[in-house]
């Protein structure tokens, strides 16, 4: 009995749940008070004072805390706004959108399904054929661009961002 015991314990210590919970605090240490209070508590940053509003280069958009995926420079447009503004995610991302009705009014959130993180928002006022806006906060984005894709393992988003 005392051996079905220690391997129970030893299973539950191997628990990929406990292990990640654990690996996402150290990454969450790595966060900027900023960075860590739009991706946890739903925070903004201040319109054009942010990282990359005005960033034109070529490149990915990642998830800051779990370097998923999210947006290519290729979908990028200039909203006027004052964030980065896409007309969609990446293919494949793990994004997810929920209701929010937070300042009093509708709106749809966006989030990062790998990190449970608050992106930014998306409105239906954004450029044809899909008229989507996806407003997201420089702070919850680590930018990569295009020349280092590949080493920092995106190669596979390179075509899509040339296009």
């Amino acid at each position: 009995m005392k051996y079905a015991a220690a391997l129970l314990l030893a299973a539950l210590a191997a628990c990929s749940p406990h292990k990640e919970a654990v690996h996402m605090d150290e990454k969450l240490k790595k966060l900027t008070p900023l960075q860590l209070n739009v991706t946890k508590s739903c925070g903004t940053e201040p319109a054009f004072h942010n990282e990359y509003w005005d960033n034109h280069r070529a490149g990915i958009y990642v998830d800051v805390i779990s370097g998923e995926p999210l947006f290519l420079s290729s979908d990028k447009f200039d909203s006027g706004s004052g964030w980065p503004s896409f007309t969609r995610p990446a293919a494949g991302a793990k994004v997810e959108t929920r209701s929010d009705a937070s300042l009093g009014m509708r709106r749809t959130e966006v989030r990062s399904a790998s990190s449970d993180s608050h992106l930014g928002h998306v409105f239906d006022d954004g450029p044809a054929p899909g008229g989507l806006r996806y407003c997201i906060n420089s702070a919850a984005l680590r930018f990569v661009p295009l020349e280092d894709m590949e080493a920092q393992g995106y190669g596979a988003y390179v075509p899509q961002v040339k296009k």
